[in-house]
């Protein structure tokens, strides 16, 4: 073999070893990452276990008709959270003929009709993203200055209601998004092919295509505001509520009321946030059930 042809076969040689040796390279950080992945997996799934273990083994005794149906009391034994489930509910409601059909509408404009070289279309859709990632309690401060003080609403449940459904318009916002670009071009232009508007084309069969993820977004959406306290601290939620609430009336929500009870030193206080959370918990899942319901009844395979 003469001098050219061996040195190439040596470079040859030591390039598959190369590429051999980083084979095994990649395979191995590829093994570790995967067992670091499935412990942290592991501690998140047993750490929730033990949780719901502890809450339902100390709130199940408490979970009575008394909790449902009474109003909050300085007597454990009378004390019930109607007045705050009642609030949660209104305000998810609030939310889902307020926020929901905003979101959607700025997600279609954005997605489907939006000049996409237009600078203002580029900005509203940055703001979009950097309100997604803005912490609650701004939220809350916004509130406070804008709608509680600002246009005089008061601490009432509207406000509260109205700030959590600014918080959850970027969620809902994105995620109808993203389940509307899954929608395949060909549907939008079959649809113009034979003749249908643009309007047509979205209303009769994009919107409804894409309503298992849009269904999905809005759940997640809701859940999260459901669950929020610092922005209705901030807008002035009470603590202590012995009246159902209106609109317009002083409320509180089962976030805040678990809170205060959580902070009694009374071990009955204490089983009653237990089950307060148990109820808050099933409300969570029934919405969650729902938008999985929604989402199997209307999913199309492309």
């Amino acid at each position: 073999m003469n001098g050219p042809t061996r040195t190439a076969s040596v470079h040859a040689t030591r390039a598959v070893e190369r590429s051999l040796a980083g084979r095994r390279h990649r395979s191995l950080a590829a093994s570790v990452f995967l067992v670091y992945l499935l412990f942290s997996t592991l501690v998140g799934l047993v750490a929730l276990f033990v949780l719901l273990f502890t809450i339902l083994r100390d709130g199940l005794p408490y979970l009575d008709p008394t909790l449902l149906a009474n109003a909050p009391s300085a007597n454990p034994a009378l004390a019930g959270a109607r007045p705050a489930i009642i609030a949660s509910v209104m305000i998810a409601l609030v939310l889902i003929a307020t926020a929901l059909p905003i979101a959607i509408a700025t997600a279609v404009y954005l997605e489907e009709f939006a000049p996409k070289d237009r600078w203002w279309i580029r900005l509203i859709e940055l703001n979009i993203q950097n309100l997604a990632a803005i912490p609650s309690i701004i939220f809350g401060i916004l509130g406070l200055a804008f709608l509680v003080r600002g246009l005089g609403l008061g601490p009432v449940l509207l406000a509260g209601a109205l700030i959590l459904g600014l918080q959850m318009l970027p969620t809902v916002i994105i995620s109808a998004r993203e389940a509307l670009r899954a929608v395949p071009d060909s549907v939008r232009q079959g649809g113009m092919a034979l003749g249908a508007t643009r309007l047509q084309v979205v209303w009769r069969e994009v919107l409804p295509a894409a309503i298992p993820g849009i269904a999905t977004g809005s759940i997640l959406g809701l859940s999260r505001a459901i669950g929020e306290t610092a922005p209705l601290l901030m807008v002035g939620a009470a603590t202590f509520v012995s009246y159902n609430p209106g609109l317009l009336t002083q409320y509180t929500v089962l976030p805040i009321l678990i809170y205060q009870w959580i902070k009694l030193p009374q071990a009955d206080f204490q089983g009653l946030a237990a089950a307060a959370i148990i109820v808050l918990l099933a409300i969570l899942i029934t919405m969650n059930g729902f938008a999985i319901w929604m989402r199997n009844r209307y999913e199309r395979k492309w």
